[in-house]
């Protein structure tokens, strides 16, 4: 049984749309940190559904520059959240944006 290429297209766009919805609904740097990990992964899901498609490895070679990206944005990442939780006690972004000034 062969799943075809458009669904895994089909599901990396709802994957996608659930992180833009995340990031743009929610107030807690943690969970949009969260959708925008998902948004990554549903990127990387239909960069290895068109390599898959057109038969050749260059989708999967960009998977794993993206994840090694990633990496790097989770460890920076929670490491400014949890700093900002120690420091302040709570987190929302709203209190974030204040802290430019």
């Amino acid at each position: 049984m062969n799943v075809d290429e458009s669904w895994y297209v089909a599901l990396s766009a709802v994957l996608f749309t659930l992180g833009v919805v995340g990031v743009i609904l929610r107030r807690n740097p943690l969970v949009i940190f969260m959708s925008v990990e998902l948004m990554l992964n549903a990127s990387n899901l239909a960069l290895v559904a068109f390599g898959h498609r057109f038969g050749n490895a260059e989708g999967q070679t960009l998977v794993f520059f993206v994840m090694a990206v990633a990496a790097a944005e989770v460890a920076v990442g929670l490491a400014i959240i949890v700093t900002i939780f120690r420091l302040r006690r709570r987190l929302s972004v709203d209190d974030l944006s204040l802290m430019r000034w």
